[in-house]
């Protein structure tokens, strides 16, 4: 932990990174940093370090006092505007005491001591005066984050008052210092960000975010009737579903009802971390959960969804993408969808500091199924998790019993099944691509391909020749496809495209060259403008 934070410190002061000396007292100008940050991008607030990067430590004496001088301040609404709840970690460099604040990103324009404050560069800005400024920030907030909607005609009445009440009960019991605790309802919602002023109609009331936390399921339908979370389970039923669970209610009860589900359908094979036992599913999905319900675009007509397939786990949760295409864990940067429904799943404990959660998947995803998740940014954000499977594929043990049109009953194998019923793309993807014999393979494969037009392609193959103007390689299409490995599915699809002459292979005197890239050819060309 001190290498990484020796080589954070080494980095210098600069927009999302800020030095205090802070020796046996809080320097007056913490706050305007805090304000800052949240109006920018966030950051990270070193107090015990000058401005030069020199590790001076903090006073031992002066640890306590200048935590709680901190927490007060900072709930203040005389002193930051609206107030909000950051945590303080202590750390130890060099046998001196430091003590770290990381500060996200707000969704609200904040006010220190009745002016507004900006980050530039490694310094705080008053912009309080300069109009035109001030109009972008409060552009910028509102416009990013929809979040912040407010609802002036829901009454506080209406919210869920129990739900409220467990929350501070949890406070209460694992964090007795946190001042929610003993706030009344209006209170909280105020330091939550969740009941806010509307800049244009200037009405207050609760926001997006505070109806989705805590409303009854009729107000959240009524303000976003498009909230779902479908939960589907999807082994022996490859065409509709084996399980399925219809999720529209609050976050905090939704997070609950996806973690049920999971448990209910995923395997959790023992995992000893040390001397400890630990549930790497329940570590993994835990962020699946938090993920979904706090990084959704609610203003998205889209429904978010959770599909339990054979061997892995899909999602699909609309999104504002912050880039395109599959993250890298080593070069993306955390951008926080949600600033306030962010803030409060931490306060509760069901999600981690912004970025934490990514390196948990990518440490613990390989060691539960197999394989690293691909992580993938876009309108809608993608996740597949490779899951443990203790058993053969259901979909191809399952025997259908259907009627035939002389009133006999007819027994098939449902993995051949989807393959006539469905075409070619089910029949060999489903029925054949996760394990049907060879002999069953090649009998499905030729009895379905020999009898399909040359302009009949499935979708796999549509989706290769569409993208196949720029010369791809094998790896770089089964990304494109989301598998994860070479599929039965994948080569069939390849060879019949190669053997119509509607691609070609870039090196055809080497077909199984590491270099090898496919390519569009003219009668391929041809087959995509008809």
């Amino acid at each position: 932990m001190s290498e990484g934070l020796l080589q954070l410190i080494a980095k210098g002061e600069g927009i999302e990174l800020e030095f205090k000396t802070c020796r046996n007292k809080l320097n007056r100008d913490v706050y305007e940093t805090v304000c800052a940050f949240l109006n920018r991008h966030g950051g990270t607030l070193f107090l015990g370090i000058n401005d030069n990067g020199d590790i001076q430590g903090i006073e031992p004496q002066a640890l306590a006092q200048i935590r709680k001088d901190f927490a007060t301040s900072i709930n203040n609404p005389q002193k930051l505007s609206p107030p909000t709840y950051l945590s303080i970690n202590e750390e130890e460099i060099e046998g001196k005491r430091l003590l770290r604040i990381y500060v996200p990103e707000s969704s609200q324009v904040h006010r220190c001591n009745g002016r507004i404050y900006d980050r530039n560069e490694d310094g705080d800005l008053d912009i309080t005066d300069q109009t035109v400024q001030v109009a972008w920030l409060y552009q910028r907030k509102q416009a990013t984050y929809s979040e912040n909607r407010v609802y002036p005609w829901i009454e506080i009445d209406e919210l869920r008052k129990d739900l409220m009440e467990d929350c501070r009960k949890y406070l209460r019991i694992n964090d007795p210092n946190h001042p929610w605790g003993k706030m009344d309802d209006m209170q909280m919602l105020k330091s939550a960000q969740l009941y806010q002023k509307d800049p244009v109609t200037g009405n207050y009331g609760v926001t997006l975010a505070g109806v989705m936390l805590f409303g009854s399921d009729h107000n959240i339908l009524q303000i976003c009737p498009a909230h779902r979370t479908d939960l589907i389970l999807r082994k022996v039923n490859v065409d509709r579903y084996d399980d399925r669970d219809l999720v529209r209610t609050n976050l905090i009860e939704s997070y609950d009802r996806i973690l049920s589900f999971i448990k209910k359908h995923l395997a959790d094979p023992f995992y000893l971390e040390g001397i400890e036992r630990r549930s790497l599913r329940d570590i993994i999905f835990r962020e699946v959960a938090s993920n979904m319900l706090i990084h959704r675009e609610y203003a998205s007509g889209a429904t978010s969804r959770i599909i339990i397939e054979y061997g892995r786990v899909v999602t699909d949760n609309p999104s504002r993408p912050n880039g395109f295409g599959l993250l890298n864990p080593e070069t993306s940067t955390p951008f926080q969808k949600n600033p306030v429904l962010s803030a409060f799943f931490r306060v509760i404990d069901r999600a981690d500091e912004l970025g934490s959660g990514m390196r948990k998947m990518m440490r613990y995803c390989k060691k539960y199924g197999g394989a690293d998740p691909q992580l993938i940014e876009g309108d809608n954000f993608r996740m597949i998790i490779h899951v443990p499977e203790f058993g053969g594929n259901p979909a191809k043990k399952a025997t259908i019993v259907h009627m035939d049109d002389n009133g006999v009953k007819v027994s098939q194998q449902s993995g051949m099944h989807d393959g006539v019923h469905d075409g070619v793309h089910d029949g060999v993807h489903d029925g054949v691509h996760d394990g049907v014999h060879d002999g069953v393979h090649d009998g499905v494969h030729d009895g379905v391909h020999d009898g399909v037009h040359e302009h009949s392609l499935t979708e796999t193959m549509k989706t290769i020749i569409k993208h196949l103007e720029t010369p791809l390689s094998t790896p770089q299409l089964l990304n494109l496809l989301g598998y994860p490995r070479r599929t039965r599915n994948y080569e069939s699809s390849i060879k019949f495209l190669l053997n119509k002459s509607l691609i070609e292979m870039t090196i055809p005197d080497k077909p199984r060259s590491k270099n090898q890239k496919y390519r569009l050819t003219e009668k391929g060309r041809q087959t995509i403008e008809e």
